[in-house]
């Protein structure tokens, strides 16, 4: 039985899921505990939106409570409170996804995801704040409003799953779901110190989707303060579905507690700032490299990669790529006058550079695509793991929409300074955010783990290990709960 704290919010999921299932805790209690937490702290940071009246969220623990006195457990996520991303379809609570265009749109059906969650017994609460269409790392938008990051309210929570980050943070929530299609759910978990993992492509099924065999950029997958929470949030999310053809069939259940594993004699390849070819803002590299002795301190041998690759055609495939995706799924609502005027600048260029692609063009960033993936898998014959930062700056202020520049280089679009998460994006391999450490300024930051295609429980048992390596950095809580910062 875990031991109660003297706030169940700080329990983490995996702790607070059993303590409802043996009734040391009641849903009731639970969700007493985590909307007090929202009303003191929301205010401040703007992370959870949409919020459903208390009486309701409180009838509704009641009735979680009633079922586990009748011996029914609706699943592993039986009574945890949840706010789900405002990206994705939520029914019966309004949907989003940050934009005037659809700041009434109700949806009827849960998403894929989504269902799954509330298969698994999560009560929803609401929904969590997100850049308009999720577009850029930095979570803003005419609906709701901006969010502000849980180490200092005054910057940026990145994005586009910045509003789940920051209530994981400051613990107005146990675990997060999120989406992540160049960085969404990595950025934002390394600028407030929690955890974000894309799993492999396939892993955790997309949708609803009118391009559900093109939709290779951009899927789901789990956030929590632990690596346990994101393993069990993982095996709620994961598992085929005949609506995603390409989803995988391996057992989701897997991942539900990943064994432990020694990793003693793991080879992991640094890649650092690609040989100078990402600008990087001062110190943000110091952090990252201080944290690899903590892999070696576990026995693994870390060593630099020199990647010899033209990265710069990775990057010109992926913006080709995302165009695409992103222009072909709001063309409709460009050609009409009324939605256009509506549309933020970055959506507008999107769907503009889609337009000004022939069907060559995409096939070509298609095959540079493949050539990148080919060549990383030449790597993974000498690595077992890649280890790269997850964000090429520290969070800035709220009020700048992006970084104009970095490390003294300009940033050629609103998404550049994101480079250091699609070049794994484009790839589909697992990639997992953890932090590193804390800035001079006490702001955090984070690195990558990229493990080989479908080596998901891979990177989970690498990060669990690391994770107890860092117990200073790994529970580092924000200063607004009282917590001490941690430098490295």
């Amino acid at each position: 039985m875990p031991t109660l704290p003297a706030s169940l919010v700080d329990l983490d999921a995996t702790a607070l899921a059993q303590a409802i299932r043996e009734r040391s805790a009641s849903c009731a209690e639970v969700m007493e505990a985590y909307l007090g937490q929202i009303d003191r702290y929301n205010p401040a940071v703007n992370a959870i939106v949409a919020l459903e009246p208390r009486e309701r969220l409180m009838a509704e623990a009641r009735r979680a409570d009633a079922d586990l006195a009748a011996g029914r457990v609706r699943g592993p996520l039986h009574g945890l409170p949840w706010a789900v991303k405002d990206l994705a379809h939520t029914r019966g609570i309004r949907t989003t996804y940050g934009s005037p265009l659809f700041k009434d749109f109700v949806p009827e059906e849960d998403g894929v995801a989504v269902s799954r969650l509330r298969a698994a017994g999560a009560i929803f609460i609401g929904k969590t704040n997100v850049p308009e269409f999720g577009l850029g790392s930095q979570t803003y938008n005419p609906v709701y409003g901006t969010t502000g990051n849980a180490h200092d309210p005054g910057k940026t929570s990145g994005g586009s799953s910045g509003g789940a980050a920051v209530a994981l943070a400051l613990r107005m929530l146990p675990a997060a779901d999120g989406s992540d299609m160049m960085g969404s759910l990595r950025n934002p978990a390394a600028f407030n110190n929690v955890l974000g993992f894309r799993p492999s492509f396939g892993r955790v099924p997309f949708g609803p989707s009118e391009d559900v065999f093109f939709a290779q950029l951009a899927y789901e997958g789990p956030m929590g303060r632990s690596v346990r929470d994101v393993a069990l949030l993982l095996s709620v999310q994961a598992g085929y579905d005949s609506r995603s053809p390409l989803s995988l069939r391996e057992d989701p259940a897997d991942f539900a507690r990943p064994a432990p594993r020694d990793v003693k004699g793991t080879r992991i390849g640094w890649l650092g700032d690609f040989g100078g070819y990402l600008a990087m803002e001062p110190g943000v590299l110091d952090v990252c490299q201080a944290s690899l002795r903590a892999f070696e301190s576990l026995g693994c041998t870390v060593e630099a990669v020199d990647i010899r690759y033209p990265l710069e055609k990775v990057w010109d495939a992926w913006v080709k790529l995302r165009h695409t995706w992103v222009g072909g799924r709001k063309l409709a609502a460009y050609r009409d006058p009324a939605q256009h005027a509506q549309m933020k600048p970055e959506l507008i260029w999107e769907i503009e550079g889609a337009l000004g692609l022939s069907a060559l063009d995409i096939y070509q960033a298609s095959v540079a695509r493949s050539s990148w993936y080919a060549h990383l898998s030449t790597l993974f014959a000498r690595y077992d793991v890649l280890l790269a930062p997850t964000v090429q700056v520290f969070p800035f202020d709220k009020e700048v929409h992006w970084p104009a520049t970095v490390g003294g280089r300009t940033m050629d679009t609103y998404h550049r300074w994101m480079e250091s998460t699609s070049i794994w994006s484009i790839t589909g391999l697992p990639a997992m955010a953890i932090p590193s450490g804390f800035g001079s300024h006490g702001l955090p930051t984070g690195v990558q783990i990229i493990g080989p295609n479908h080596a998901d429980l891979t990177v989970l048992q690498l990060a669990a290990a690391y994770e107890a390596a860092m117990p200073l950095v790994a529970q580092a809580r924000p200063p607004m709960l009282g917590a001490q910062r941690v430098t490295p």
